[in-house]
């Protein structure tokens, strides 16, 4: 064993579970076709336009990526009417996370979110050897009214995922300006909007409307999901041009790869492909629900690309769709262990899923 002391924050984490590889499962459970509905992913893949976009770019891997992601943020400061000097980019949103602690925590400080929300800020946290606090929920919404209670003078970064991953729900414009009214200048405020573009909802309140108004926001939004990126780990924040500025001091200087920026300019100018991808999610949230409820199941409506459904045993459900080639994801690890999610796929995906649910609900 080797002798090099590990910290006790360390050696108590627990990792995100990674999925094993499609190819693997196929081979462990002898079926010819997978489908996976377990990571909130876009099945429709990439825009055309990315894909060749990549196709260009990957004759110039020889080369460094613009550090600076010059022209990625050029084309972002035009599309959202903010200025290149308060966007950051990310090896995904994931780091944008890493890099707000690194940059901002200090020894001592906690940090507040919810109790069932996106696994990474707690893992994060811990590896930091931060405090984290998880602030009960309302009806597995975040409750910020509750949260404000958990905020003190130590508190250095509060999360906020709207819509929230992995509930699909969201808090509304008024619960939003009344929290950050309401929260210490001191304290960071991260915004995650990952399933922004999803939302089609009035009274959801989108975070760049708010980045003047309070400089301690930080809004993170992500390529991964309805651009179909995620396989690249490409995602960017948003905020005060000082905070954005210290943020950059921390980043390494080629976080983003050549073939991601790329990808994500093109992406950009591709607003009949996000518009496609946002009435296939739409549509099939709807039909997906119906068939839902002729099994006699509940679930908690979404406003994003997946949402959850009580089955009972979670685990054993989604061990029994496995071996029918049906991916989920269990909720024990999120202390919902009689749900299962499920992300919209295709409809022929769609279709499977709940042919597979139906004969596994029967079975068991």
């Amino acid at each position: 064993m080797p002798k090099v002391p590990v910290p006790e924050h360390i050696k108590s984490l627990v990792p995100y579970p990674p999925g094993k590889p499609i190819e693997e499962l196929k081979r462990e459970i002898g079926v010819e076709k997978i489908i996976k509905l377990a990571s909130n992913e876009n099945p429709v893949g990439p825009s055309p336009k990315a894909l060749e976009a990549m196709r260009k770019a990957i004759e110039r891997v020889n080369r460094y990526p613009d550090g600076s992601a010059y022209y990625l943020k050029k084309k972002l400061s035009e599309k959202l009417g903010i200025e290149p000097e308060q966007i950051i980019l990310g090896n995904g949103s994931n780091e944008i996370i890493e890099l707000v602690f690194r940059t901002f925590y200090q020894p001592g400080d906690n940090i507040v979110s919810a109790e069932i929300t996106f696994a990474v800020y707690p893992i994060i946290a811990h590896a930091m050897g931060a405090e984290y606090r998880a602030a009960p929920m309302k009806n597995l919404k975040y409750d910020l009214d509750e949260m404000l209670h958990f905020i003190d003078e130590k508190t250095r970064i509060v999360f906020i995922s709207n819509p929230n991953n992995p509930t699909g729900t969201y808090v509304t414009t008024r619960e939003f300006e009344n929290f950050m009214e309401k929260v210490p200048d001191s304290t960071l405020v991260v915004l995650d909007e990952a399933y922004f573009e999803f939302v089609d909802r009035d009274d959801y309140p989108n975070g760049l409307n708010y980045i003047e108004k309070f400089p301690n926001l930080i809004v993170m939004r992500t390529f991964s999901k309805i651009y179909g990126l995620a396989g690249l780990r490409i995602g960017y924040g948003i905020g005060n041009s000082e905070i954005i500025d210290y943020l950059n001091r921390v980043r390494q200087p080629f976080n983003v790869n050549l073939v991601a920026q790329e990808a994500a300019l093109a992406a950009l100018d591709d607003d009949e492909f996000v518009d496609k991808v946002r009435n296939l999610t739409h549509s099939g949230l709807k039909w997906l629900y119906s068939r839902v409820e002729r099994l006699g199941l509940e679930y908690i409506p979404s406003v994003t690309n997946f949402f959850l459904i009580k089955v009972g045993k979670g685990k054993e459900v989604f061990e029994a769709l496995l071996r029918k080639g049906v991916i989920v994801r269990p909720m024990d690890g999120y202390h919902l262990p009689e749900y299962i999610r499920v992300n919209v796929g295709t409809e022929e995906e769609n279709r499977i899923f709940i042919e597979s649910l139906e004969e596994v609900l029967s079975q068991l």
